[in-house]
């Protein structure tokens, strides 16, 4: 199943209705940023520190925002996705290091997924993690091969709306600070010994695979075969359904840790596992709340396994120069690696809450290599043409860039 397709060459009347009509790939990258992996950090964040870290989310939405454009900017203007534009455009030492390490990425990423949706079978219906992670593993699978990518696109909407009614659904019962909040969101500050949460958040949130997978879906729909005129029209679509999603998974990461900071942080509880936060909730705020709890984080781990492996497919078969095709031996193989990889990797941890967690951090260490190797792909006019960064854009990228490379920094000095 190639996901490249002609697009339509036609501009409709209604800028309304081409808008909807093209909503969705940013919406298969949020459920990505509110997966099992957000939840850990999240409520680490917000039953350890309050609402204090909520600025770590606001920051890291908007790095997303510009590295997705970024991403789909690619996409759009050369009709390659970011594995295939790194092989063909960087030197191949280069190029394999780069990829290599963001397959490594994806695996860290499948198996936060993975491991989120054993860890809500489990408290549904108890089953033992290392069964409820092959069952999930088997259900991301059969989902990637069995289904054509807009019918998938429509589930991980459908997950993404069922997660923020949930959330909402939790809200409504806590009372929020709302005056803290709103200090914590737009005022950073580093609590002692919050710096490997706060990289867990960024990790959670700005996610290397993402970056490949917005790339690869957005270049599926090649609107490098039309004109000039249709690029740029596309690209500003884009934008809009990059901002809305992006928005959409900014409210429902603050919702995480405005629940845990309001339940486990008011009663002095810092929660170290996934299930000690829904069985904490289940005093607190009754049976109902806790169910919902099991229900989003299972939906949150499903949605996003499917995204991971996506992105592992397309990256490995990016190496060689293909865009994603589930029936290409490339592509079966790219998700075979980043399932199996997740899965076994699973079988040998002993604490599944810190599994999660570092996971989210390795994803911050491997960032930085893929936001240097998109801001080359994306600044040059050999790859990008006419449609290459401007100066301002180069700018911003670079400074982004440089944050994220000086965070991991300061997070491995602490940790030697």
């Amino acid at each position: 199943m190639p996901l490249k397709t002609k697009a339509p060459s036609h501009i409709p009347k209604s800028i309304g209705l081409e808008l909807i009509r093209y909503i969705g790939p940013g919406f298969l990258v949020t459920v990505g940023f509110i997966d099992p992996g957000n939840w850990a950090a999240n409520i680490a964040a917000g039953s350890g520190y309050g609402y204090t870290l909520l600025w770590m989310v606001t920051l890291s939405t908007l790095m997303l925002i510009v590295l997705q454009h970024n991403a789909a900017h690619l996409g759009i203007a050369t009709g390659l996705c970011l594995s295939e534009a790194a092989t063909k455009f960087m030197k191949r030492r280069v190029s394999r290091v780069f990829l290599f390490s963001a397959v490594v990425a994806a695996v860290s990423t499948a198996l936060a997924e993975i491991l989120g949706s054993a860890i809500g079978l489990n408290m549904l219906f108890g089953l033992p993690l290392n069964i409820g992670a092959v069952l999930s593993t088997g259900f991301t699978a059969f989902m990637l091969f069995s289904n054509n990518y807009k019918k998938m696109e429509k589930w991980i909407i459908g997950f993404v709306s069922l997660i923020g009614v949930s959330f909402l659904f939790e809200l409504s019962l806590v009372h929020i600070g709302w005056g803290a909040a709103l200090k914590g969101w737009v005022s950073p500050s580093f609590p002692r010994n919050s710096l490997p949460v706060i990289m867990s958040v960024l990790g959670a949130v700005v996610m290397p695979h993402n970056l490949f997978l917005h790339s690869e879906v957005i270049q599926s729909r090649r609107w490098d075969l039309e004109g000039d005129e249709i690029i740029s029209r596309q690209l500003k679509f884009e934008f809009a359904d990059t901002l809305v999603a992006m928005l959409i998974g900014w409210a429902i990461n603050s919702a995480m840790i405005l629940v845990a900071a309001s339940v486990f942080h008011s009663e002095g509880i810092a929660v170290s596992e996934l299930s000690q936060a829904q069985n904490t909730l289940r005093p607190l705020l009754g049976n109902a709340a806790a169910v919902v709890f099991a229900i989003a984080l299972l939906l949150a781990g499903l949605a996003s396994s499917i995204t991971a492996a996506m992105a592992g497919g397309s990256i490995y078969a990016g190496i060689f120069q293909e865009p994603l095709d589930l029936k290409d031996n490339h592509s079966r193989t790219g998700i075979f690696i980043t399932l199996a990889g997740a899965l076994g990797v699973i079988f040998f941890l002993k604490d599944p809450f810190q599994g999660i967690l570092w996971s989210q951090i390795a994803l911050s260490i491997q960032l930085p290599f893929t936001i240097f190797g998109l801001f080359f792909l994306t600044s040059s006019q050999k790859v990008m043409g006419k449609f290459a960064n401007s100066g301002p854009d180069n700018i911003l990228v670079g400074i982004i860039a440089v944050i994220v490379t000086a965070l991991n920094v300061v997070l491995l000095v602490q940790i030697l």
